[in-house]
């Protein structure tokens, strides 16, 4: 007998839970004791004349719709296949991929248990909620509804274009958080208790949503791994929408692309998007502000402003985010490699100047080129940001560092490691792919414990952020409370020029630092691919 089969006897043979949404009823399975409802549709299927629009509502249904498999995921390319040996990306086929997922302990209305919902990391063009680490069983068997959910991703949902509004990924995100709020006390869960999480740009797109105007009283808490609130350029991603069109000889308009045959569309958009990397830029896709959803940078309204005032929040990183950037397809070789010109080009990226480098060699002596640019690049685009936002934040922020390296080579405790621990899935194949075999168990339970408790209560079990900084580290020995563990090299940038001023005296070359410059001949020496 199967795990599944089991749980479902232990129910005493209990029928399929059956569930009235808002547009109708579904029916889901019992497994391993919880119940479970998949690809639950909570906006119509964003093609045909709704293509590049906002969402919305779906067609109701009669009778009971079946839910028990996953539904269809938003168009994306493949991982390149360095990437790919990592990172697991199931794609479902179907037009109706604007779906969530529930794992609930029973579907008791006055149950009014704490709800999570997840968002998907994935750079906004890749990922899906039907990615096996993240299986809500465990989350569902301590007590919290779980739900996962698919938003449109790549130029599909993030695409900007002068005859079609901004950001509707981000706005397909919103549905279904309206939706939940709606919906999920039916399931058993407590529309006054959900916790908004996410991971990477899962976490980008929560930090947007808990400082937009229109998501305010649809949660309670947030969580933000290894993903600060942020605004992309406006002309970045204007640039990516270009390229694209210039490849296939189109207008950069939505209703030119909206013809465009969809796999050539996606071949497209991995073509050329394959140049930019989290480590030096590049044209991508983004959050932009665009004076609705959102109306100004989030970290700024986060920071200064009323957005999520008294919220709980949770943040934090991976001690060595970079190394899933640099080590598939040898990278880290290569960065090291190109020395001077890979600090330069990761100056440009971060906007800072040569003390800052000299600072980050004297406090880690033996660290080679690539794990300096690693942890400046790191320091720039996620751990100054949550300093930042957990200084500012009016309300109890909680901060974290993953710091157990995985078990294969290079790795470290690179970006993404933490899920399986978070989610306690590291017993699954998906997991082992990038922690290896014999993860500790006791790091999963220790996470995913703190992650429970947060959604529950709104307090993981440490000290909130303050003028001593706690920190909570997980996977370095016990999990023990540091207090400011990096801030000797955040600190390195608040007494530095902001860009780069004069030759230094270590040989650095004196050709031009301007960061697009500089990028170029980074792109040359092939220094920047990624997946």
């Amino acid at each position: 007998m199967t795990a599944d089969q089991a749980g479902r006897t232990g129910r005493a043979n209990q029928a399929d839970p059956v569930v009235r949404t808002p547009h109708g009823a579904v029916r889901g399975r019992y497994e391993r004791g919880v119940a479970v409802f998949r690809g639950i549709p909570y906006a119509a299927p964003p093609f045909g004349p709704r293509r590049f629009r906002p969402p919305e509502p779906p067609e109701p249904w009669d009778g009971v719709r079946e839910a028990v498999s996953f539904g269809p995921t938003a168009p994306k390319p493949p991982y390149t296949e360095a990437f790919a040996q990592y990172l697991s990306d199931p794609a479902v086929p179907g037009d109706d991929c604007l779906n969530l997922n529930v794992w609930t302990p029973g579907p008791d209305p006055g149950a009014r248990l704490p709800v999570l919902v997840w968002l998907h990391g994935g750079a906004l063009t890749r990922g899906s909620s039907a990615v096996p680490v993240y299986d809500g069983y465990a989350f569902a068997r301590d007590g919290i509804v779980l739900v996962s959910v698919n938003y449109r991703l790549g130029v599909e949902g993030y695409g900007l274009f002068p005859d079609a509004p901004a950001n509707p990924g981000l706005r397909d995100q919103l549905a279904a958080l309206r939706w939940v709020r709606e919906a999920i006390g039916a399931f058993g869960g407590d529309p006054d208790r959900i916790t908004l999480a996410g991971q990477s740009a899962g976490a980008i797109s929560a930090g947007a949503l808990i400082a937009a105007p229109q998501a305010q009283g649809l949660f309670r808490r947030a969580v933000l791994q290894s993903g600060p609130p942020e605004a992309f350029d406006r002309d970045k991603v204007r640039r990516m929408v270009r390229r694209m069109a210039t490849r296939l000889k189109v207008s950069a308009t939505a209703e030119a692309f909206a013809a465009v045959d969809r796999d050539l569309l996606l071949r497209i958009q991995a073509e050329v998007g394959r140049l930019s990397s989290p480590v030096l830029g590049g044209p991508a896709f983004g959050i932009v502000v665009d004076g609705d959803l959102v109306p100004r940078d989030p970290l700024e309204a986060l920071a200064d402003g009323d957005a999520a005032r008294g919220a709980d929040l949770l943040m934090g990183w991976t001690r060595d985010e970079y190394r899933l950037w640099l080590v598939p397809g040898g990278l880290l070789e290569r960065v090291d490699r190109l020395g001077a010109v890979a600090l330069a080009g990761a100056m440009a990226r971060c906007h800072c100047g040569h003390e800052v480098v000299r600072g980050y060699r004297a406090l880690n002596p033996r660290a080679g080129t690539a794990e300096t640019v690693g942890q400046l690049v790191t320091d720039h685009l996620l751990r100054r940001p949550l300093h930042r936002l957990a200084d500012a934040h009016r309300g109890a922020s909680y901060v974290y560092e993953f710091a157990w390296p995985s078990l294969l080579p290079g790795l470290g405790a690179c970006h993404a490691l933490e899920l399986g621990f978070v989610f306690d899935t590291g017993d699954t194949p998906d997991s082992r792919r990038l922690a290896g075999e014999g993860a500790p168990q006791e790091l999963a339970d220790a996470m995913h414990a703190a992650w429970v408790r947060f959604a529950a209560e709104g307090d993981p079990g440490w000290e909130a952020w303050d003028a001593r900084h706690p920190v909570r580290v997980f996977g370095d020995g016990e999990p023990r409370t540091a207090y400011g563990p990096r801030d000797a090299e955040l600190a390195l940038w608040t007494a530095t020029p902001t860009a780069p001023t004069a030759p230094p005296a270590d040989g650095t070359p004196t050709r031009s630092t301007e960061p697009r410059a500089v990028i170029r001949r980074l792109r040359r020496s092939g220094g920047v691919r990624g997946g």
